[in-house]
């Protein structure tokens, strides 16, 4: 009776894991929809930014999207809940005045630890 328990535990598992695996990637469905006042892009090539220092409007509702043009990036802006990559490309937030620090949130290769820039919010 044992066995039997054990061979449907391990079927169901493979079948839900198989499930997770599956299905349509429609990022276009993943993105964030709530209004914004503009957008900003950050490009991300291998182990930078295309900009050491970005700058927005305090207060108000940006978008906030990642262009990867070379490699695989993610990016997070610390304190500031923003973490997008290639399944959330996109999100809106409103940030108070301050200085954030934008890292690469996905281990990238030798200079990932170095690929970092700087949102001014003001």
């Amino acid at each position: 009776m044992r066995k039997k328990w054990t061979a449907v535990l391990a079927a169901l598992t493979l079948v839900g894991m198989l499930a997770a695996c599956g299905g349509k990637n429609d990022n276009a469905a993943e993105q964030d929809t709530a209004a914004a006042s503009q957008d900003l892009v950050i490009r991300a090539t291998n182990w930078k930014f295309d900009k050491t220092e970005y700058r927005v409007p305090k207060d108000t509702p940006i978008r906030y999207m990642l262009e990867n043009e070379q490699g695989a990036h993610g990016v997070e802006i610390e304190k500031a809940g923003v973490k997008l990559s290639n399944g959330k490309k996109s999100k809106v937030a409103t940030l108070a005045a301050g200085t954030y620090t934008i890292k690469c949130s996905i281990v990238c290769g030798q200079g990932h630890l170095s690929m970092q820039a700087k949102l001014v919010v003001e």
